[in-house]
């Protein structure tokens, strides 16, 4: 298989991963040929998972942009992805231009892409880490060295739960991760769900299986959990399409998100 001239070294090409089928599915292009042919696998099943991409997304960018215009002016943004168009610190920095931000994803081609788009930004890095080992990324040099956690955090964990299984306790991971955070910070949360979903759950799932970041399927009710005692802000926990919607959606898109994922923002008391 050709290896592309900007592939990190070391990683499988051979491999899919979720943060690079999600690229895909955005129309991004740092995508392998695995990749690729596991997404036309995936979009034989479910053809609006790149509707249901770009739903998850502008949700982050107004959840982003609420925040900042709340006061936040520090970000830890994990499960980063690859970067695209309307990044966090470039949403952040719309409103708060001395906003600091922490990307994280366990995928390289995701953190040395951010590297490179990040390069010239100072207050802006990017990090490799796994949410499963929180306390790796809580305490690494990095992050302590931009994120002063005795001041209120966005803590961003958008579509990347669905891809920590229950053996691996993403309720423990996320209490970690809430606990470690002051009073008047934020969680944003989004995370694919089973409810509605109407395509084949299973093939979807067995897909992903094949991937570096294998599924986990769950419900809204199980969700909710993972805001601990933060407070929901209107509107609550709800279909991403739902939250805080800034202009009206295309009808598919809609429907597609619908089916798919929910979506929130918690502050802690």
């Amino acid at each position: 298989m050709d290896r592309p001239e900007w592939a990190p070294p070391g990683i499988d090409v051979e491999r899919p991963s979720a943060a690079r089928l999600y690229d895909y599915f955005l129309g991004g292009s740092h995508n392998f040929a695995a990749d690729r042919a596991m997404a036309q696998q995936l979009l034989a099943t479910a053809p609006d998972i790149p509707l249901i991409a770009q739903a998850n997304r502008a949700f982050l960018r107004r959840a982003v942009h609420m925040l900042a215009e709340s006061g936040i002016r520090q970000f830890l943004d994990i499960g980063s992805g690859i970067p695209t168009l309307g990044n966090v610190h470039e949403v952040a920095r719309d409103v708060a231009p001395d906003a600091r931000v922490v990307y994280v994803d366990l995928d390289p081609v995701a953190v040395a892409h951010s590297a490179v788009l990040i390069k010239d930004q100072e207050g802006v890095v990017a990090i490799q880490g796994d949410v499963r080992k929180p306390g790796d990324i809580l305490h690494h040099p990095t992050t302590r060295e931009l994120i002063d956690f005795n001041q209120p955090v966005a803590l961003l964990v958008v579509a990347l739960l669905q891809f920590v299984r229950d053996e691996d306790d993403p309720a423990g991971i996320m209490a970690q991760l809430r606990d470690a955070l002051p009073s008047g910070s934020y969680l944003t949360l989004s995370h694919g769900v089973v409810d509605g979903w109407r395509h084949d759950r299973e093939m979807v799932k067995n897909l992903y299986n094949r991937t570096t970041t294998p599924a986990a399927s769950r419900t809204r009710a199980e969700v909710a959990p993972f805001f601990g005692d933060f407070e929901l802000v209107d509107p609550g926990l709800v279909w991403v399409t739902q939250w805080r919607p800034d202009q009206p959606s295309n009808i598919d898109g809609i429907k597609a998100a619908k089916s798919a994922v929910v979506a929130g923002v918690g502050r802690k008391p």
